[in-house]
C-alpha cells in the first residue's frame, strides 16, 4: 500500500499551511482563521480555486453569490473560472438600487446582509461561496436571500469549515465543499 499523498490532499495541505490562526479576534475565545496569506501565495491561491472549481463543477448552477468581503474574493475567481454569473451579497447600506435584506446572528453579533432585487432569475441555480463556514448564519442568510428571489440554492462552496460549530446543520441537504477543516 503506497503512503503517497494525492494531488488533492497535497493542494490540501498547501492550503491549511497558508491559513493564518489569529486568537482572540474579533473577541476573546475565537480563533480567526485567515486567508490573507493564501491569497498572497499566487500558486496556492491558484490550486484552491483549481480544487474548489473541480468539486463544484457538477452541482449544475448558473451563478455564484459571493458573500461580502472575503466570499467576493472566491466567488469571483470561481465565477470566472467556471464561466459563470457572479451576485454579490453585501452588507446593509452598501447596494444602491432594489434590494432585499436578511439579518441573522453572527459567532459575535448581528449582521444584516443584502442583495440587488434583480440580481438573479427566477428559476436560476445559485452556488453560494464564501472564505469560511463557522455556525452557518451568513450563508444560510445568504440562501435566503436568494430562495426569497425565486431561485434555488444548489450547493456551497468554502475554503474552510470549522467542524465543531456545526454549521452545515443549518443549510440543510444541499451539497456542501469545504476544502480545510478545522
Amino acid at each position: 500500500m503506497s503512503s503517497k499523498k494525492s494531488e488533492a490532499e497535497e493542494t490540501e495541505e498547501l492550503i491549511k499551511s497558508r491559513i493564518r490562526a489569529i486568537p482572540d479576534y474579533p473577541k476573546p475565545g475565537i480563533t480567526f482563521r485567515d486567508i490573507t496569506p493564501l491569497l498572497k501565495d499566487s500558486v496556492a491561491f491558484s490550486k484552491c480555486i483549481d480544487l474548489l472549481a473541480d468539486r463544484v463543477s457538477a452541482y449544475d448552477f448558473d451563478y455564484i453569490a459571493g458573500i461580502e468581503a472575503r466570499g467576493f474574493i472566491v466567488a469571483s475567481a470561481l465565477a470566472y473560472k467556471l464561466g459563470r454569473g457572479l451576485i454579490p451579497i453585501r452588507k446593509k447600506g452598501k447596494l444602491p438600487y432594489s434590494k432585499i435584506s436578511k439579518s441573522y446572528q453572527l459567532e459575535y453579533g448581528i449582521e444584516t446582509i443584502e442583495v440587488h432585487s434583480d440580481s438573479v432569475e427566477r428559476g436560476s441555480g445559485v452556488l453560494i461561496a464564501d472564505d469560511l463556514l463557522a455556525t452557518g448564519g451568513t450563508a444560510s442568510a445568504g440562501a435566503d436571500l436568494i430562495r426569497d428571489l425565486g431561485a434555488e440554492v444548489k450547493g456551497y462552496a468554502f475554503i474552510v469549515e470549522l467542524e465543531f460549530l456545526g454549521g452545515r446543520t443549518r443549510l440543510g441537504d444541499r451539497d456542501i465543499c469545504s476544502l480545510v477543516k478545522y
